[in-house]
């Protein structure tokens, strides 16, 4: 990865505060709802920043309530360890932030859709299978935690676009563990987000990055690191230019996927 100046990067329309201070805006497609689907990263029994803070993901969910009084808003995520996602939700505090409008369902237990992939150069996948309920939404956003990791000895960011892999299904994506998907880690995870992104990615109105601590690991497992303090919340409407900032805060290089995916997307 090459480091893009700070001049150089298309952040149109992100937000960033520091997180004390981080009052969510939520896109324009989430006011005045029916249905809105937040994703958070929440897939590990481990606390920020492996996972999202419930400061962070408290506020999301408080400023939607006050956009969309009288919507469906369903907290959606697909776990990445033997833990069962109630389990998790319950150690993090999670429950106590929800109102009786709010459901969290497991997305390994959802009903399933094919999403064609729109990218005019599909890296492995044509089609990807995902929950159904995404195209049933008025509104998706995400809600990523920054992490570092390092796979096949090159860093790996996650931010909003990777914290989408935990909805798709282990039953279909799993290979030598039942609790991972590694069937999209072949060719590569930064391929295989150009896929993700062009299947359901594109579906994603809204997008949130905790960045009040940036995890880092030496290694591949995105559980055991270290943590380091930024203090920052980014926040906007497109995934692509909210992770390109929160690497910029972050003191982060560019990954290279986010510049392929904006150059296929606006061909």
């Amino acid at each position: 990865m090459v480091p893009v100046p700070p001049a150089t990067i298309a952040t149109e329309g992100v937000q960033s505060s520091e997180t004390d201070r981080f009052i969510y805006t939520p896109p324009t497609s989430a006011i005045g709802s029916r249905r809105i689907l937040v994703k958070p990263n929440l897939g590990y029994p481990v606390g920020p920043p492996v996972t999202v803070s419930m400061r962070v993901l408290g506020e999301v969910l408080k400023r939607l309530r006050q956009s969309s009084p009288n919507a469906e808003i369903l907290v959606v995520e697909g776990v990445c360890s033997p833990v069962a996602l109630s389990a998790i939700a319950s150690r993090h505090g999670l429950y106590a932030l929800m109102d009786e409008g709010m459901q969290l369902l497991d997305a390994d237990q959802l009903p399933l859709q094919e999403y064609p992939n729109r990218s005019p150069q599909p890296v492995r996948f044509k089609s990807m299978w995902a929950p159904a309920i995404l195209a049933e939404v008025d509104c998706c956003i995400s809600v990523g935690a920054l992490k570092r990791t390092i796979l096949k000895d090159q860093p790996l960011i996650s931010a909003s676009l990777k914290n989408l892999y935990g909805l798709f299904p282990r039953s279909k994506y799993k290979a030598r563990s039942p609790n991972s998907r590694g069937q999209l880690h072949r060719p590569s995870v930064p391929q295989v987000l150009q896929d993700v992104y062009f299947s359901i990615g594109h579906l994603f109105q809204g997008a949130v990055v905790d960045g009040d601590r940036k995890f880092v690991s030496q290694s591949w497992q995105p559980d055991r690191g270290q943590s380091i303090a930024l203090g920052q919340v980014i926040w906007g409407d497109d995934l692509l230019a909210v992770d390109r900032r929160a690497c910029v805060l972050g003191s982060e290089a560019i990954p290279e996927y986010l510049e392929a995916i904006e150059q296929l997307r606006y061909r």
